[in-house]
């Protein structure tokens, strides 16, 4: 791949020269802020709808499956638990085993989650994409042949380690195709995966629960092997499917070392379309290399603790919902067989996913206002939280809290990572955007050690049979989740009084930063308006 300070600037002649651009997709310089040789919006909408078959569909598939992997050990719990063939039982776990054994995968996604992204940065996206969810689908299926307590945590451990940076860098790798302005929408769409997965490990797991003994393996067995299986199979073919960064209408795409042996998948963009782009979201193809100093003027930022208070409790209420729902579930209606509190379980994530491509949207149209779209959805998790806690005398009611956890929880990831990302590529560019979202995940993942280790099956006090079980754990996570309110609203606050001009130089000399098509319509919110239709300098 040629240096991109090497490419001519935005609307550079050269560049167009064996290619025919309509006419009809340029807009009037005189239009608000729209510049001669910016497109108008159907033709851009037309471009992103382009790029959204290539990765959303691929990106949801890996998601699915990497979720499912990573969750499936909280189902596994209850399977088949009235034959005594449960994870528990099988492997002799006691609460304090299970606790350890999910919170050390968090530990270790902590830890590799950072420098995990930032290779992504520097090597090919795709392939450092496909490598995560090719050594996520080998643990996964290594889970089938454990045996004690040690190997459960070990794999555990090792999940953990393969799995750091999925999550932060897809949202690294939308940023490489998308302005700021449209990617909470996207990771919305892509984050129903986590939610669809949750609803069908407690579903299909009813099957798994029907091929208990078959060929000496119980059901659970079954579960870790298969879902296995299938991730390592897509790997291969994301290698294929996935397109690598995109490159400036004329560039050739230099193929050395490894790269040479993989399959080149499609370019994402040819021809006119590659070439709207390149004039939309100038700043991706202009990004210089980040140095040592670019990473640690990201580090000493004080917008990234805000973000992470805010992803703290927000994951930490979400995992404990993952992998304590079923149980908690248990214990609200303990007459219930495996099968029927896997068929409770799965409706939780279906009104996540609700709320996900409800809301996400509008983060969206209404950017600006992303912070108080946050609030508000964390608010209906402590509602729900409330319910599930207070209301002893109704098992209904307290399941109603569930489901009222499920739905708040939904919009609040997508719309604290697609603010991480805004926020940082405005001030530091594509470091900034790598580290930040690895960062926040990764620390905000600490909550996940709380949920795992220090609450609920890992608060022994708290976890005793009987109508006030786990009600000390979900007051704690309560008041976890209003710091997440109090960092959104300070974070807002602090920007409004401070700003966020750009930190460094992060773009090539030829190129003024963010002065793309992309960026001059992100002056104005789209709000309820059609598309980002430009008339008299505002937007409808």
């Amino acid at each position: 791949m040629t240096d991109p300070a090497t490419t001519p600037p935005i609307g550079a002649a050269k560049l167009y020269s064996n290619v025919q651009v309509s006419s009809h997709g340029l807009a009037n310089q005189e239009e608000g802020n729209v510049r001669e040789g910016d497109y108008d919006v159907e033709t851009v909408e037309r471009v992103y709808r382009k790029i959204d078959v290539r990765i959303i569909p691929a990106f949801w598939i890996l998601y699915f499956l990497c979720s499912a992997i990573r969750s499936n050990i909280g189902i596994a719990q209850t399977m088949n638990a009235d034959k005594g063939h449960d994870l528990v039982t099988v492997l002799g776990l006691t609460a304090k085993d299970t606790s350890t054994a999910l919170a050390l995968f968090y530990v270790a996604y902590v830890i590799f989650d950072f420098p995990s992204n930032l290779v992504m940065s520097k090597l090919s996206p795709r392939l450092w994409m496909a490598r995560i969810v090719f050594a996520t689908g080998l643990i996964g299926t290594c889970f089938a042949a454990v045996n004690s307590a040690w190997s459960t945590k070990l794999l555990r451990f090792l999940l953990g380690v393969v799995v750091a940076g999925m999550w932060p860098g897809m949202a690294f790798y939308l940023t490489l195709f998308y302005p700021p302005s449209r990617t909470a929408k996207r990771i919305g769409w892509y984050f129903t995966a986590a939610q669809v997965s949750a609803a069908v490990v407690g579903l299909v797991s009813a099957g798994f629960q029907k091929m208990d003994g078959l060929g000496g393996l119980v059901g659970f067995r079954w579960m870790f092997l298969l879902y296995g299986l299938v991730t390592v199979i897509l790997s291969i073919i994301l290698l294929w499917w996935l397109p690598d960064r995109p490159l400036a209408p004329g560039e050739v795409r230099s193929r050395s070392g490894l790269l040479k042996w993989l399959p080149a998948p499609p370019e994402a963009l040819t021809g006119e379309d590659a070439i709207i782009h390149y004039r939309d979201l100038g700043r991706v193809y202009h990004a210089r290399p980040w140095t040592l100093k670019d990473l640690g003027l990201v580090l000493i930022d004080w917008r990234l603790w805000p973000l992470t208070l805010m992803y703290f409790g927000v994951v930490g209420v979400g995992i404990g919902t993952q992998l304590y729902g079923s149980v908690i579930i248990a214990s609200i209606r303990p007459e219930a067989s495996g099968i029927e509190i896997s068929l409770l379980f799965a409706p939780i994530w279906i009104m996540d996913l609700i709320a996900i491509l409800l809301v996400t949207p509008f983060a969206d149209r209404f950017y600006k206002a992303r912070p108080f779209i946050f609030c508000g959805a964390v608010c209906v998790q402590i509602a729900g939280l409330l319910t599930t806690t207070l209301a002893l005398n109704n098992g209904w009611a307290r399941y109603g809290g569930l489901l009222m956890v499920g739905f708040g929880l939904g919009p609040t990831v997508p719309v604290c990572m697609a603010w991480t990302s805004e926020i940082f590529q405005q001030r530091h560019g594509e470091v900034g955007v790598a580290a930040a979202t690895a960062l926040v995940s990764g620390l905000g993942n600490l909550g996940s050690v709380l949920t795992t280790y220090a609450l609920y099956t890992g608060w022994p006090e708290d976890a005793q049979p009987g109508p006030r079980r786990y009600r000390k754990s979900n007051y704690t996570m309560i008041g976890i989740l209003c710091m997440s309110i109090f960092s959104a609203l300070l974070m807002k606050a602090l920007l409004k009084i401070i700003g966020n001009p750009p930190g460094n130089k992060f773009h090539d000399d030829s190129v003024s930063e963010f002065e793309d098509g992309a960026a001059r319509r992100e002056v104005h919110q789209r709000g309820f308006g059609k598309g980002l239709r430009w008339k008299n300098g505002t937007q409808n």
